[in-house]
């Protein structure tokens, strides 16, 4: 699997750990900056990071700022991206399973430094349910970005 990652600032510290645990379970990474704490915007990142996923570059994207808060928000804005927030390992899958999500982001500031392993193998080992409940509402889940005020 190809996994787009990207990191603010305040992700930046965390962001090393987040590819030694995707690299060691055999995935590659598709880095999308940022390479150091020095000031950035999330958004900036957030795109650079899910663009890989919506041009076939990468299969899924794993964002990392500080709460996770900004990240999630900016990525759910881009149409064809589904990302849950996964400070905690149970999310990380769930949101796969149920929700078809093909990103996550993550809090520097939240998470737990020892849930990293296990939230981005969660994340990546995850398989969408696909059954007919969970297809019926990503169906509506996609039709809300089709959603004009």
């Amino acid at each position: 699997m190809r996994v787009a990652v990207g990191a603010d600032h305040a992700g930046f510290p965390l962001k090393a750990a987040v590819i030694d645990a995707i690299e060691r379970r055999g995935h590659s990474v598709v880095d999308c900056g940022t390479d150091s704490t020095a000031p950035v915007d999330f958004p900036d990142i957030t795109r650079a990071t899910c663009t890989p996923v919506l041009t076939d570059a990468a299969d899924r994207a794993i964002l990392v700022c500080g709460t996770g808060a900004g990240a999630v928000m900016a990525a759910n804005k881009i149409p064809g991206i589904r990302c849950g927030l996964a400070n905690e390992p149970y999310s990380a899958h769930q949101a796969v399973e149920h929700d078809d999500a093909n990103a996550i982001a993550i809090g520097a500031w939240l998470i737990p430094h020892a849930f990293v392993d296990e939230v981005v193998g969660n994340f990546l080992d995850a398989v969408f349910d696909d059954d007919e409940d969970t297809r019926r509402r990503v169906a509506k889940l996609n039709d809300l970005d089709l959603l004009t005020p």
